[in-house]
């Protein structure tokens, strides 16, 4: 339940201006059920959300921007990965906002939370299997809790048990700090080109391993409250000058955005200003 606790609109000379940006929640009709899945097992899968077109274009556009394979056994020694997406690329913006997307975020955090990290993963033929984790574990408070953040996976190839499809262990979101998976509790995440995987920072999941001669590739984005330190620094990542070009949710999410009363102010005013000026 989120808690009626913000200020009224006439508190801050800030809110003047720029306002807090209390959308309310954006529910489409498939919402309440997506939520439910999300809250009972840690994850819901949306079908198809890009066509095919759309896919071959993301493709087309990681190709050009991929580089080395990952410098751990984490990262994936043949796994590619492309950070710093916004700075780079407008290839995966509508991604990032998604509608289906905020509009379960809506239900999870309370108004402009953040994105906290976001790269797109190819995992190469003959790679290992990740280890579990879970993704808000550098948030130090103790399982169990509701989880601080969440993470989605879009499906840019199809994900099949064989080449690659991230595994979840279902449920585990809700396990204490005492209980740990084993691969054989996993499911591969299995689903078609262009859906997405949503769930909970709290689930125990992994990068599954790749047996196929064909790459799996993947866009990964992840969310936090709006109270929490992100894992990127878009302020130093992506260049003022491109993010004015990006749209208000976007900006938003990055941080150019106010989390009651004034966290995230600049000079004590909505960050927002900064975009404006010169």
């Amino acid at each position: 339940m989120k808690a009626n606790l913000y200020p009224t609109a006439h508190s801050f000379a800030h809110e003047r201006r720029y306002g807090f940006e209390f959308a309310g929640a954006r529910d489409l009709p498939e919402t309440k059920a997506d939520h439910a899945a999300l809250m009972r097992d840690g994850y819901v899968i949306i079908e198809r959300l890009l066509d095919a077109k759309t896919c071959d274009a993301i493709r087309t556009e990681t190709r050009r921007l991929l580089g080395a394979p990952g410098r751990n056994q984490f990262e994936g020694f043949k796994t590619q990965r492309l950070y710093n997406v916004l700075a780079k690329t407008r290839a995966f913006d509508d991604l990032i906002d998604h509608p289906s997307l905020l509009a379960l975020l809506d239900h999870l955090f309370e108004p402009n939370y953040l994105l906290s990290q976001a790269q797109a993963i190819n995992i190469t033929p003959g790679e290992d299997a990740q280890q579990l984790h879970f993704d808000d574990s550098f948030y130090k408070i103790p399982r169990p809790r509701p989880a601080l953040a969440a993470s989605v996976i879009w499906a840019i190839d199809e994900f099949t048990p064989e080449n690659g499809a991230t595994d979840i262990v279902p449920g585990s979101h809700s396990w204490d700090a005492e209980t740990f998976p084993t691969r054989e509790q996993s499911i591969p995440c299995v689903m078609p080109a262009g859906s997405m995987v949503v769930f909970l920072g709290t689930l125990w999941h992994g990068g599954g391993a790749n047996r196929t001669t064909r790459d799996r590739l993947a866009f990964t984005n992840q969310y936090c409250a709006p109270w929490l330190r992100t894992q990127e620094n878009f302020f130093l990542e992506v260049p003022r000058e491109t993010t004015r070009t990006l749209r208000p949710t976007i900006q938003s999410l990055m941080g150019y955005s106010v989390y009651p009363p004034f966290m995230g102010m600049v000079d004590s005013m909505h960050p927002k200003r900064v975009l404006d000026s010169d």
